[in-house]
């Protein structure tokens, strides 16, 4: 991998993971704060409590799943880049 590429991966790489971040950070404690004004009773618990401890589980399995499926995409075209000829 020439140095530029590592270096663009990097950058990309770092991009992406603040950017997940960001969003942690926002779910993590944008949600309860909103969400406690939603205070009617729900399975025994109020509603706040109900929406932040699932929906915000759904949320990090998505963050997840976009790192890995973006990683993943970026990894395939370097190598795509980096593949030298065979013949």
């Amino acid at each position: 991998m020439a140095p530029s590429a590592a270096v663009r991966h990097w950058k990309f790489n770092k991009r992406l993971t603040l950017a997940l971040l960001l969003l942690w950070a926002s779910v993590s404690f944008g949600v309860p704060f909103f969400a406690v004004n939603l205070r009617f009773p729900w399975l025994g618990a109020p509603f706040s409590f109900w929406m932040t401890a699932q929906g915000t589980l759904l949320v990090y399995l998505a963050i997840v799943a976009c790192y890995g499926w973006a990683m993943n995409r970026r990894d395939d075209q370097l190598g795509a880049e980096n593949a030298a000829p065979h013949g």
